[in-house]
């Protein structure tokens, strides 16, 4: 087990690994990107990803307060479904109605990696092999679709 201090550094240190090995690929647009910290450039819309003790996470969270806002944008993603599922080449979790580890509601589509730790240095590799291509197409998929989301916003 690891002290809070220590577990914050590894983290900090898998992210900080990511993104080095990220920084040479560029955007969908030719344009150097933070891959960790991916501005969407619509409020409200955040790709996210996570990684803790047993698995990893990669996700769109819609942070909308007003509920109808955000089932809005959910239903525009819903539209976008099948680009979305030929971009990322797999399926994914729909949530139309969930809650953060906060509590606070949100609207989420992800996919999870099972059985890997960002504490186990030997699991980094199989950590960056799930995101990073996830992030990628995420982007490529964001690059066609971000004008109808601003459109709405």
């Amino acid at each position: 087990m690891y002290s809070k201090e220590e577990a914050s550094k590894l983290r900090q240190q898998f992210w900080i690994t990511f993104g080095k090995y990220m920084k040479p690929i560029p955007s969908a647009e030719g344009l150097e990107i933070n891959w960790v910290n991916y501005k969407t450039g619509v409020k409200h819309i955040f790709f996210r990803m996570n990684a803790e003790q047993k698995s990893a996470i990669i996700s769109i969270d819609i942070t909308h307060p007003d509920k109808e806002i955000r089932k809005l944008y959910f239903e525009q993603f819903l539209a976008f479904k099948t680009l979305f599922k030929d971009a990322l080449a797999e399926d994914w979790n729909w949530e139309d109605e969930t809650l953060n580890d906060f509590g606070a509601p949100l609207s989420r589509i992800s996919t999870t990696l099972n059985g890997v730790s960002i504490f186990n240095q030997n699991d980094w590799q199989a950590l960056i092999s799930f995101l990073k291509p996830r992030i990628i197409a995420l982007d490529q998929f964001w690059t066609d679709v971000k004008p109808i989301f601003e459109s709405i916003s």
